[in-house]
């Protein structure tokens, strides 16, 4: 690594974060973890393994291409794929032995026939829309047609069905109590025709908090993985990532000095400004112009100007000691200060997800405690 920017990603505090959730759940009640989009950036592959040592049963992953990775990294655990896939990609899908989501008959007969080649068993878990409108079968006659279609297949066994709360982070809680009893009901259908027991889930991260009644048998726990509220009720988190560099230099400009480009800045006072060696090709949003801020010797110094490509200025004025060499905190804390992922969310108009996700493949990932 030549140049210092990296993030650093505590994987105690990932453990400590699963534990917060599973000390949520009655007995019996399984914990998957979602490690999807590289495990919200702070990487799938340690991600998983710091999860499932902490007790996680199952891992969760948006496209089979996430679930193959683990694969190759040596995890064994149960991987969903929560998304759906072309039929096509059916055949990748049994062959890394990863359970897929179906809501459909043209998956269900590609998974089978992929089966049917390699000579293995597909897992399936059946999509249920509750309300979210995304993918899933919403009728109790959709439901029984589907399962009656599985349960026909000798390359097919279904082993569980879920469904995904909508507004379970609103303080409205009508249209998440119609969800539970939806679910509860296409639940029933499927129990009418098929006779084995499967895993049920609806609870996201909000509903693992809020919602006791959504626990089923199993929860997924998302944003709070990685340290993020999405509720009040979601205390004792804490955030395992810290996004750091240093800085490259130090100037004073004058009066009627203008910075980076457009010009946007004016100094209207002699001003000690400090570049720092990141920008937006690192991740660093160049909607972070005329609104974010970093930490330098413990202090906020607000960003001057434009967000450029690959670097940023900040205001150093009121941070005397401040020099090139200095560690820069961009995401995370430093001596007392803090910026965590949901203020630099503010600042850009998004939520934390989107910022945790946005340091891109210039930034190397450092694990503490692996």
């Amino acid at each position: 690594m030549y140049r210092t920017n990296y993030c650093e990603i505590d994987l105690d505090v990932i453990r400590h974060n699963v534990g917060v959730m599973r000390a949520c759940l009655a007995d019996g009640v399984k914990f998957l973890a979602v490690v999807k989009a590289d495990g919200y950036g702070h990487g799938a592959v340690q991600v998983a393994r710091a999860a499932l040592e902490a007790g996680a049963s199952m891992l969760a992953v948006a496209i089979p291409e996430e679930g193959a990775q683990l694969r190759q990294a040596g995890i064994d655990a149960p991987i969903l794929v929560l998304g759906g896939i072309e039929c096509e990609a059916a055949e990748a899908v049994v062959a890394c032995g990863l359970t897929q989501t179906v809501f459909d008959e043209a998956r269900i007969l590609a998974l089978n026939a992929a089966g049917e080649r390699l000579g293995r068993t597909a897992q399936v878990h059946l999509k249920l829309d509750t309300g979210m409108c995304r993918i899933g079968v919403r009728t109790p006659e959709e439901v029984r047609a589907l399962v009656k279609l599985i349960d026909s297949l000798p390359h097919v066994e279904l082993t569980g069905c879920f469904t995904h709360m909508a507004t379970a982070d609103e303080d409205e809680r009508e249209d998440t109590y119609r969800q539970i009893a939806r679910f509860e009901a296409l639940c029933a259908a499927i129990a009418s025709v098929h006779p084995g027991k499967i895993i049920r889930h609806a609870a996201n991260t909000a509903s693992i908090f809020r919602y006791p009644q959504a626990h089923f048998d199993m929860v997924r726990g998302g944003i709070a993985l990685y340290g993020y509220p999405p509720v009040p009720e979601a205390t004792g988190l804490r955030p395992a990532m810290r996004w750091v560099t240093r800085a490259v230099y130090v100037k004073t400009i004058h009066p009627g000095d203008r910075v980076s480009y457009g010009g946007l800045f004016e100094a209207e006072r002699d001003t000690r400004v400090m570049t720092v060696p990141v920008g937006y090709a690192d991740g660093y949003r160049r909607g972070m112009t005329g609104k974010g801020c970093v930490l330098v010797r413990g202090r906020r110094a607000r960003i001057l100007g434009r967000v450029c490509m690959d670097q940023i200025m900040v205001d150093v004025t009121d941070i005397p000691d401040a020099q090139a060499g200095d560690e820069v905190v961009l995401l995370g804390a430093q001596g007392d200060e803090m910026i965590d992922a949901d203020e630099m969310a503010a600042w850009l108009g998004t939520i934390s997800y989107e910022v945790l996700c946005s340091p891109g493949k210039r930034v190397p990932r450092v694990y503490m405690h692996e």
